[in-house]
């Protein structure tokens, strides 16, 4: 695991209160944390560790873990395999 993917997983871990294991599978409203706020709290976060800005498009889509993997990507993050 390389050391974005641990940041990134830092930051669901962090925010959503989950392990490992349920920060990988967890989707939007998963869990109370993932409403509205939480998930533009999430986005802020992410865009501050990551020093990247999410064209609006991307914060709406934004809807799982994985979906934020491809969306991290799209913005020349590198998070392994």
């Amino acid at each position: 695991m390389n050391d974005n993917m641990k940041k990134y997983l830092e930051v669901f871990e962090t925010m959503f209160q989950v392990d490992e294991a349920k920060a990988k599978t967890l989707n939007y409203q998963d869990v109370v944390a993932w409403d509205s706020i939480g998930h533009m709290d999430l986005i802020a976060t992410l865009e501050d560790t990551f020093d990247i800005e999410m064209e609006t498009n991307d914060i709406i889509d934004f809807s799982s873990f994985e979906k934020g993997v491809e969306i991290l990507r799209k913005y020349g993050i590198d998070l392994g395999k």
